[in-house]
């Protein structure tokens, strides 16, 4: 089974690997597709869904119990039980943003309209447009590493890192590498960074920066964005329904019990959510051990190992699906259902040898700080050779 998203008669073509000392991957697709045992590719729609119902479960069984919360007599105890009930019940949520992940990827199902049903309701209701979010997304796993293509975290090159901070006060320039400041500016970031990515697209490559916000935006509806094409207006409108319906239901809820108690019971946890996406998409696409590519150079098999695998203990591999242990595997076939993608991962590791890149080692949370301050931005590794690394 071909993956969709493997650009066809490019999975297996290298550029010319003599430029530098990278060494490129030297297997191919073909030797991942055959590793990977056949039913991995198969996935349980029953099982799939039994998962979904599960974490809809979770979300309901620990809205319950936070309705006990204010019955608590101590201020401070109800404090740490509302941090507690939105950490945890963003951590859920995460895994549901995951399933519906999954579902924009076709493998929690042979069936299509059970994927992109499923997908529509669990992303509306964490309030991202399914549909659209799958097209960018479908573009990332297309130019995975390419600097000129990419849209996920694309590093900066070393010299417009210098010429934007020739730009800089004197004051700021004296505090910009603090730790203060970078955890001041991190935690904005966390806080605001996705939605304003899907409403605006102000992260965007200097292709699409060129085109004004609106037409960058997740919910536009004209085809002569740089995101989408004019057949996809129709599943863009589905996206913005769902969204609106979501919202519409916020805002009832709001009329009904308050705004604050919508902040407490759903507010705090999406903000959590929305910490976790960035945080997990980061790490899987940021490493000094990874390399990045302009187009000359760039090949899917390259941009596919070019990811990296991590361990964030339980929370990884049960309440988020594996999404951070597997992430290698997915990149090379992303529509493996994640209750295949350990026993697929062990066989594309046998494949991929020494091209392999985890860090199993590195505390998870540690790793986030460590390399949003110290990875800044590429420099080749030798000259002319077009492979950058941070």
């Amino acid at each position: 089974m071909i993956d969709p998203e493997v650009p066809v008669g490019k999975a297996e073509i290298f550029p010319d690997a003599s430029e530098g000392k990278w060494e490129p991957p030297d297997y191919t697709m073909k030797q991942i597709y055959d590793a990977i045992p056949p039913h991995c590719f198969r996935p349980n729609t029953f099982l799939s869904l039994g998962y979904v119902l599960r974490d809809f479960a979770f979300v309901l069984m620990l809205g319950l119990a936070a309705t006990q919360i204010p019955s608590i007599p101590f201020p401070h105890l109800r404090h740490v039980a509302w941090f507690t009930y939105a950490f945890v019940q963003g951590l859920v949520f995460t895994g549901l943003w995951e399933l519906a992940h999954e579902c924009g990827h076709g493998a929690l199902s042979k069936s299509k309209a059970f994927n992109h049903t499923t997908g529509l309701i669990v992303h509306s209701f964490l309030l991202v447009p399914f549909h659209s979010w799958r097209f960018t997304h479908s573009q990332h796993h297309k130019s995975t590493n390419n600097l000129d293509r990419d849209i996920a975290f694309v590093p900066t090159l070393k010299e417009d890192f210098d010429n934007e901070r020739v730009t800089h006060s004197k004051a700021w320039e004296m505090v910009e590498d603090t730790p203060v400041v970078a955890l001041t500016t991190l935690f904005f970031h966390q806080l605001i960074a996705w939605p304003i990515y899907m409403t605006i697209n102000n992260f965007a490559i200097e292709r699409m920066a060129a085109a004004p916000w609106w037409k960058r935006s997740h919910f536009y509806l004209g085809g002569d964005g740089p995101n989408f094409k004019p057949e996809n207006t129709r599943d863009v409108l589905i996206s913005d329904v769902g969204i609106a319906l979501a919202a519409t239901g916020l805002w009832a809820a709001v009329r009904w019990f308050g705004a604050w108690n919508v902040m407490l019971f759903y507010g705090f946890p999406y903000l959590w959510t929305n910490h976790w996406i960035l945080t997990i998409t980061f790490l899987q696409h940021t490493d000094v051990s990874i390399p990045y590519y302009p187009t000359k150079t760039w090949s899917f098999l390259r941009g596919a190992a070019s990811t990296v695998d991590r361990d964030f203990g339980f929370i990884g591999r049960h309440v988020f699906h594996g999404a951070i242990e597997t992430h290698v595997l997915h990149h090379h076939s992303s529509r493996i259902p994640f209750y295949y993608a350990a026993e697929a991962s062990e066989a594309v590791k046998g494949v991929m040898g020494k091209h392999y890149q985890s860090d199993m080692k590195t505390p998870y949370l540690w790793a986030f700080w460590k390399n949003y301050t110290q990875c800044r931005f590429v420099v080749e590794t030798e000259e002319s050779s077009n492979i950058y690394f941070f």
